[in-house]
């Protein structure tokens, strides 16, 4: 059954939400490749999931260390402990494994977790300065700042 993006998934804070749910998307691509029997389409999912959340997580500790997050060093672990475990399943797919399933809820269970608990844990603290970190217009404003700092 495909996992719907609800108001309660929303952290309040845009960039991330519409980041959140493109992960959602790609775990709904992936149950599809699964009723399909699509080998092929799960390495797909899996390669574009993989490349995605580590944008993603990047893309969120710079927004942490932004807002001076105090939680930040556990919160990173957390996203390390998750590229690990991608890469793992990423292996045993390209060692003919059929992981789908195990991905699958692996990914569902992980997400629901990661974002009700670890995510929801943070915005306090980034609403608290999201105004300034975006209007900062001295160094360019928060997004543009976090942009170059992804691409450095």
């Amino acid at each position: 059954m495909a996992i719907e993006w609800t108001s309660d998934w929303e952290t309040g804070i845009a960039v991330i939400d519409s980041q959140h749910r493109q992960i959602f998307d790609y775990i709904n691509e992936l149950e599809v490749a699964m009723k399909l029997h699509h080998r092929d389409a799960v390495g797909h999912v899996l390669d574009e999931l993989t490349d995605y959340t580590v944008s993603h997580f990047a893309f969120e500790e710079n927004l942490l260390t932004e807002a001076h997050y105090e939680f930040l060093d556990s919160h990173k672990v957390i996203h390390d402990t998750f590229i690990k475990r991608i890469s793992t399943y990423k292996k045993d797919h390209a060692a003919g494994k059929d992981i789908a399933d195990q991905l699958y809820d692996m990914m569902s269970t992980w997400l629901y977790h990661h974002i009700k608990r670890d995510d929801m844990a943070y915005v306090n603290a980034v609403k608290d300065r999201i105004e300034n970190l975006v209007e900062n217009k001295n160094e360019g404003g928060w997004f543009k700042r976090s942009i170059g700092a992804f691409f450095r």
